[in-house]
């Protein structure tokens, strides 16, 4: 299950700051365990279509291929990320939650924006889906501009008006903007400025200890709107202090 092999992006990057191979080993079972007995086409029998999915998979085999250099970790990533793309992307740029939740949840959305961006950061413009993917993040990047609020942070439902206002996607979403203007994907103007909005209005949901508020809590597909309207939210649970660490540092570590 996709949620059970994205831990193998733990001991990857333990190996990759200097632990030992017992690290890069057990990382490579999660990530190789992904592609054992492959569907027709070459997709991981873990695909659901659920959008969550372009972040576990891709998260884990970007950093294979950053701890192997095997080019096959990438391009099966991309022949995934592209069905994906093709499946679940709408015509304004966003993202549905998957076939039983047809609305453009926060951080569902969050994890893709994320996955994209770790996923262009090494794919090579000579991968055959590589236009593809790109167009897909960039239609999608232009998406959340639209739809920033003022105050710098996204929905919990990002075209809804009335939802609450919602970190661990928001956190995401500047993430994948900063990665994408380091890596020259995205034009500086007017995503920078996106970026420092979001940024700062994060800043006003810390609390003093560094715990994140207004966390929606794990959300499954329904389609109910008021499902995802009425979520609980939280502090300081993991969904958003990680997302606000990687954005963190996407700005220091350009």
């Amino acid at each position: 299950h996709v949620d059970v092999n994205v831990y193998g992006i733990l001991p990857l990057e333990l190996y990759r700051v200097g632990m030992g191979e017992a690290f890069r080993e057990q990382g490579l079972r999660y990530a190789d365990g992904q592609w054992e007995d492959p569907l027709p086409g070459g997709l991981t029998r873990q695909v659901r279509f659920w959008i969550d999915d372009i972040w576990m998979i891709a998260s884990l085999q970007v950093q294979a291929f950053r701890v192997t250099g095997k080019p096959e970790y990438l391009e099966r990533t991309a022949r995934v990320v592209a069905a994906y793309l093709e499946k679940l992307q709408q015509p304004n740029g966003l993202f549905y939650h998957g076939s039983e939740g047809p609305f453009f949840w926060g951080r569902g959305n969050g994890w893709v924006a994320s996955g994209l961006a770790e996923l262009l950061t090494e794919l090579p413009q000579s991968d055959p889906h590589y236009s593809a993917i790109l167009e897909g993040y960039s239609r999608m990047m232009k998406a959340l501009l639209h739809h920033q609020g003022e105050d710098g942070i996204w929905g919990q439902l990002i075209d809804h008006p009335g939802s609450f206002r919602e970190t661990s996607g928001s956190a995401m979403f500047g993430y994948a903007m900063q990665v994408g203007v380091n890596r020259g994907l995205l034009p500086r103007r007017p995503y920078g400025k996106a970026v420092e909005r979001a940024w700062k209005g994060l800043g006003r949901y810390l609390n003093e200890d560094g715990t994140l508020r207004e966390v929606c809590v794990g959300t499954g597909q329904s389609t109910d709107i008021n499902h995802y309207l009425t979520r609980p939210r939280v502090a300081g649970d993991l969904h958003g202090q990680a997302p606000l660490l990687w954005f963190a540092y996407s700005l220091i570590a350009p």
